[in-house]
């Protein structure tokens, strides 16, 4: 906030606890909060353990009874007769414990602009005045401690001593899981039925093939706003109490998702994705059928605050997720996918597009252009016919669930009349001999996209650096997509880990195989920026001149296969198959080819495909100001 609205804001605080004291809370607040509350007493987690040992753990260490904390029913009942025999019980304890308790201390922080520079003078400062006050004998003691560190880190650790898995421990055949494939009037419909603990969870997959090209920039927004701003004659703050109330959260984003089998197709859409309790599950589908439907595109103070609050979220990510951004960034030119991903960010990531553009809207003084595009984008989007839904459920509620499921797709479909028709070019699109259909899944291709080198600064005021190189190999499903994931793995371990964070004082680094056909180098909060990228060639160079044993194979084979192998929750059972096409067939096979790599695949696959001028790569840095990057014309300099 700015500075000049502090006491305006403490003025708010009083005054939302004076009015509280006097109305109190509306009984649907509290009872959203309970339900929130049952919900996450239900929803099982992969680390549902961990999460419930470490809910106990406070009390426990203060000798109390972690028994008597896991009764969350029974505290919930004790809550519900407290209100019960004083309906002013949360009006009393607001009273005791913020209205008259005179313990509060206000804390403020206002950033100084100059502060980065102060901060490197000071350091250069402090730097030089013990620079000074060394004698010959000090320096020496230390460049002799900088080589026995350098020998130290050069040296090969022996793990052998260390407790270890084998290979051979791992299972070689995955368990299937069942999905039935149906349909919902003509929505295609993946039915999984799962021990959910009482939950439904629904998601949904548009493509956006249709959509005009005017538009794409504009669908991170819509996802970002669309479950937001009302429906269905609720206004935002209605459709926010409703939503925690009935559901365990709605919420839109877009995806693009590779191929499984060809680099150059790809899924472009939205995944809407949702929760509930199984009595809410009527509520749910009617939550969507609203924003399907009826969903409030009028108000341009609520939008507003949303671009603004997004926006700066987006912003204030980069210094936690800066990696991301330079991956996402890096492998923009390799293949349609990443360059479509940077348009529209992702799921795990958000794109340098993404924040510019919508920093670019916050700043607007007009919005009513914006509010025109959404419902553009809606009629295209929220289309049946370019619409598949998958549910996990429990057996014994899987029959309401598709039920709800019809009754969804018929109130859906009975505001059709609204859609506008589909532009004739688009039509042509999606009936070009390169486009195919994977079951539902409806690929396109980009067949003017070519492959290039590119590489991209991004100055950014921060003391560290954010750099990766990317290089376009395999899809999933190739012969070579296992032996790169060994590799990437193993190359990370044994050799990027201590030339990054060890040698070069990053707080990370390594190398992934991504299923979308990308070998994506990275560093984490690097002090060094062109150096890393040399480290990065010294490991394709390490792994081609075959420097490495059959343990570190196998480590790396057990790191894969520990990720391969993660649990996965009830909820997300069959995600995969739904979203990416993935099959149990094709995880086996990929299960197989993993095992069977051996050191010669990894140093082939090395040379074939991370070799200078074996294929293209991208490059991307985020950080301070670098004259030698400046210099350089091979840089795009933003």
């Amino acid at each position: 906030m700015a500075e000049a609205d502090t006491d305006r804001v403490k003025r708010i605080i009083a005054q939302t606890i004076d009015d509280i004291v006097t109305t109190g809370f509306e009984e649907e607040q509290v009872e959203a909060l309970l339900h929130k509350i049952e919900i996450q007493i239900k929803h099982q987690s992969t680390s549902f353990g961990l999460a419930l040992a470490s809910y106990v753990a406070s009390c426990w260490n203060h000798d109390g009874d972690p028994v008597e904390l896991l009764k969350i029913s029974e505290n919930v009942s004790r809550f519900r007769q407290c209100l019960q025999d004083n309906p002013r019980f949360l009006q009393d304890k607001v009273q005791q414990y913020f209205k008259d308790n005179a313990h509060r201390l206000t804390l403020s922080m206002s950033p100084d602009e100059k502060y980065l520079d102060k901060q490197t003078e000071a350091e250069e400062h402090k730097l030089q005045q013990k620079i000074q006050n060394l004698t010959d004998m000090d320096l020496k003691d230390i460049y002799e401690k900088g080589l026995q560190l350098l020998d130290a880190q050069n040296k090969a650790q022996d793990a052998s001593c260390l407790p270890a898995l084998m290979v051979s421990d791992i299972e070689p055949i995955i368990p299937y899981t069942p999905v039935q494939q149906g349909t919902a009037g003509s929505v295609p419909v993946q039915y999984c039925e799962q021990p959910t603990n009482g939950m439904v969870y629904f998601r949904a997959v548009c493509n956006l093939n249709s959509l005009p090209e005017d538009l794409k920039i504009f669908v991170p927004l819509f996802c970002s706003v669309v479950t937001k701003m009302g429906s269905g004659g609720l206004d935002y703050r209605q459709q926010a109490q409703r939503i925690e109330l009935k559901t365990g959260g709605m919420s839109v984003s877009p995806q693009v998702i590779p191929d499984t089998d060809d680099l150059d197709l790809y899924e472009q859409g939205i995944v809407l994705s949702s929760s509930c309790l199984e009595r809410n599950l009527p509520d749910m589908f009617q939550l969507w059928s609203d924003i399907f439907n009826s969903p409030n595109f009028d108000d341009e103070e609520r939008l507003r605050v949303l671009v603004m609050m997004s926006a700066q979220e987006l912003a204030n990510g980069i210094s936690y997720s800066g990696h991301m951004y330079a991956m996402t960034r890096a492998a923009r030119s390799l293949t349609p996918t990443a360059d479509l991903q940077e348009t529209f960010g992702g799921m795990d990531q958000a794109s340098v597009n993404t924040v510019k553009f919508m920093k670019r809207i916050a700043e607007m003084t007009d919005l009513t252009s914006v509010l025109r595009k959404l419902p553009r984008i809606k009629r295209h989007l929220f289309n049946l016919e370019n619409m598949r839904c998958a549910v996990n459920a429990t057996p014994q509620k899987m029959s309401d669930a598709a039920n709800e499921m019809e009754r969804f797709i018929s109130n859906v479909s009975g505001n059709r009349k609204e859609r506008k028709p589909v532009r004739p070019s688009v039509v042509e699109r999606s009936l070009d001999p390169q486009t195919r259909s994977a079951g539902s899944r409806k690929l396109i291709s980009e067949p003017h996209f070519k492959p290039c080198q590119m590489k991209t600064y991004f100055q950014l005021p921060f003391p560290v650096n954010f750099v990766s190189e990317c290089v376009r190999t395999v899809p999933f499903t190739h012969d070579d997509f296992a032996s790169l994931c060994i590799l990437a793995r193993m190359m990370t371990a044994k050799f990027l880990h201590g030339e990054i964070r060890e040698k070069g004082g990053a707080y990370g680094g390594g190398v992934r195989q991504g299923s979308g056909g990308l070998f994506s180098f990275y560093s984490y909060r690097d002090p060094n920026s062109t150096q890393t990228l040399s480290a990065f060639r010294g490991g394709v160079e390490w792994a081609r001149a075959g420097k490495f044993t059959q343990q570190d194979v196998d480590e790396a084979k057990l790191s894969v296969f520990s990720a391969v192998d993660a649990p996965v929750a009830p909820s997300d059972k069959g995600l995969g198959r739904f979203l990416s096409g993935i099959t149990d067939e094709m995880k086996q096979t990929y299960r197989e080819r993993l095992f069977a790599v051996t050191d010669k695949n990894l140093i082939d696959v090395a040379g074939r495909f991370l070799g200078v001028g074996q294929k293209t790569h991208g490059v991307a840095i985020l950080g301070p100001e670098n004259e030698i990057i400046r210099k350089d014309p091979s840089w795009v300099v933003k």
